[in-house]
């Protein structure tokens, strides 16, 4: 069975890529806890830019695999799911749906084959996780609207006229171009890299779904610690816990 999403590492450029081609990469539980490891494996490593990309050309992503719907989308979200300082550069073709918009709204810098189309149906599904409401603080709102409440989709070369995408390239040579970023980047200094993309994620706004899912990753971080298991065990003992923060 292949692995729903992979990642590699070169040059201290990690390239993530969602790995279901059979299913036009749907995003599926897998591929959450795929993503969700991807981030945690990029923040503890070496490597100083990502890549998110996808196996073909013809869908990045067609959504959610509605055979087994993700209802927990949120946690494969970076800078949802998973805090990540280090840049993220989007490589995407073909369908980019749903989820997928939700990833690419999320990346750093964006670059888009020319058959790409972006779109959000939920509207016309009856569901809606609210994880995107911030794609109206990265392009224009009238058109954000358009976008999330008619489900319209956006071509690739309107992504680029509305600054939402960074380059529109031939089919098949998204990948390589976002590389191209990524090299650059990783040549930068590191820490002014994460600082300047902290300071940002300060400055753009986020929606109720995005606060809800950051507080709810921090609180189970608390949950799921070391900590909360000493603090029970010192209470039941009937003496002084000690806590190591972790």
């Amino acid at each position: 069975m292949n692995d729903p999403v992979l990642y590699e590492s070169h040059d201290r450029i990690a390239v993530v890529t969602l790995n279901r081609p059979d299913k036009r990469n749907a995003i599926n539980g897998a591929v959450v806890e795929g993503l969700v490891r991807a981030w945690q494996r990029l923040n503890s490593g070496d490597d100083r830019v990502a890549v998110l990309t996808a196996t073909g050309d013809q869908s990045f992503t067609v959504g959610a695999d509605l055979h087994d719907i993700p209802h927990d989308l949120w946690r494969a979200v970076p800078g949802i799911g998973v805090e990540v300082e280090k840049p993220i550069v989007g490589a995407v073709a073909g369908w980019v749906v749903g989820g997928g918009l939700v990833f690419a709204n999320q990346c750093d810098l964006l670059v888009a084959a020319e058959n790409t189309s972006f779109l959000y149906p939920e509207a016309k599904v009856g569901f809606s996780g609210g994880l995107i409401v911030s794609l109206a603080a990265r392009i224009p709102h009238k058109i954000a609207m358009q976008t999330l409440l008619l489900g319209e989709a956006l071509t690739a070369q309107r992504a680029y006229d509305i600054g939402f995408v960074n380059k529109v390239v031939p089919v098949g040579t998204q990948r390589a171009a976002a590389l191209d970023y990524a090299c650059r980047l990783a040549e930068n200094a590191p820490l002014v890299l994460q600082l300047l993309k902290r300071f940002v994620g300060k400055v753009l706004p986020k929606g109720p779904s995005e606060l809800a899912g950051i507080a709810r990753r921090d609180v189970e971080a608390v949950t799921a610690s070391a900590d909360l298991q000493e603090g029970i065990a010192a209470f039941r003992d009937k003496r002084a816990p000690v806590f190591s923060g972790s």
